[in-house]
């Protein structure tokens, strides 16, 4: 459906230039949705695929050590969207803190996202809404280190901004005029809960998490960490709501496969109205992303199984292996001296059981040094890195 534009235009000025800045009408869209036909199929099976993918809990024997592997491999998936060459093998790297020496501006910048989204996860655990406040708060961490930290982190930007192009007279798009963003940014609160009355209070969470992405991206409210922070909006906002026990639902690798669309779909809805075409897209991406992580799910559980049972025929030196091999696991990428603490044995009894793992093929060794190796859970980590280039 195309409704004309779907906001105004006002003049503003960046760097030197006049330019027109675009301000978005507040949401719900007028007239709303259609959501007739093959839409309303597509709504329903998304919304089935999100009920799969949140009773995940009940097939892993801990829901944790799924999180936090996938969570990690979404920041990374995230950041390449915006230009980062780290890989979740970097990532974890960097968390190792005896080993230094990773490309340090690229894995900062995905670890403040595990950071942003751990610190708005643990707030909404104490009962903190999800609010502006709480979206500046995550800001903060996402920009705490590395490029953009000198750009206002925690606070909605006072200058103008631009997307695409060499300066502001030949940018793809101009969000609006800082003098606006607040304005905006309360308008998609106040949607985000229900509190205007123009139906926005009836709209699936699934909707709802379509058109507010939609709209923080064209607020841009921040100087810097707007794409990354928007992505992380929908699965908090589907968390906050109820439709997921935890944070699963991760879309940065379906939006950075297509590309080229999502930017050409977020146009139309601004010059065209065309929300429809957006939520059909989106609905795709939640279904297919939400029986991805399943599959993903299953196939960890498979091969946790499966290498389980096979140390378990080694003999009487199982029991060091196998409590190794838990470790590796929870991280599945760590040092000796790590696996031994974790694993409560001592560090001549975890070297011994590594390289039982290696030469079964289980682990491998990373580093190639004498002293501080580590060593990694290829199976594991080869299931995580499908599907996204260069992690």
């Amino acid at each position: 459906m195309r409704r004309k534009a779907t906001g105004r235009y006002a003049t503003s000025i960046a760097g030197g230039e006049s330019v027109r800045a675009f301000v978005p009408f507040a949401l719900p869209p007028v007239p709303p949705l259609d959501l007739s036909g093959a839409r309303q199929s597509a709504l329903e099976k998304a919304t089935l695929a999100l009920g799969r993918l949140d009773s995940i809990a009940l097939l892993l024997p801990d829901p944790q050590l799924f999180l936090y592997a996938y969570v990690r491999r979404e920041a990374v998936l995230s950041s390449q969207i915006e230009g980062t060459q780290s890989s979740l093998s970097d990532l974890l790297l960097f968390e190792l803190d005896e080993l230094p020496g990773v490309p340090f501006d690229d894995v900062v910048e995905v670890s403040n996202y595990v950071a942003a989204l751990e610190h708005g996860m643990a707030r909404l655990r104490e009962g903190f809404p999800l609010c502006n406040r709480l979206l500046r708060e995550m800001h903060v961490h996402l920009m705490a280190r590395g490029r953009g930290s000198d750009k206002a982190p925690g606070e909605f930007r006072r200058s103008q901004n631009w997307i695409g192009g060499t300066r502001p007279g030949n940018a793809r798009f101009v969000p609006p005029p800082p003098n606006e963003v607040e304005a905006c940014m309360t308008a998609m609160e106040h949607f985000i809960h229900h509190a205007d009355d123009q139906g926005g209070d009836a709209l699936p969470v699934l909707l709802k998490a379509a058109l507010a992405h939609v709209q923080f991206e064209t607020i841009h409210p921040f100087l810097d960490g707007n794409g990354r922070l928007g992505r992380l909006l929908i699965a908090m906002l589907l968390h906050d709501s109820g439709a997921l026990t935890q944070p699963l639902l991760y879309l940065s690798l379906y939006f950075k496969q297509h590309r080229a669309l999502y930017y050409e779909l977020l146009h139309r809805v601004r010059a065209e109205g065309d929300w429809e075409a957006w939520v059909d897209f989106f609905l795709e991406g939640v279904e297919q992303t939400a029986f991805g992580a399943v599959q993903t799910a299953r196939r960890l559980v498979d091969l946790f199984q499966h290498d389980t049972a096979r140390v378990q025929g080694i003999g009487r030196s199982s029991t060091s292996a196998l409590r190794v091999l838990d470790t590796l696991r929870q991280r599945p990428l760590c040092s000796v001296r790590q696996l031994g603490a974790s694993a409560g044995i001592s560090f001549p009894t975890a070297s011994k059981a590594m390289l039982t793992l290696v030469d079964m093929g289980i682990a491998r060794e990373l580093t190639g040094q004498r002293r501080n190796r580590v060593f990694v859970y290829d199976a594991y980590l080869n299931i995580l890195n499908e599907g996204g280039e260069a992690l």
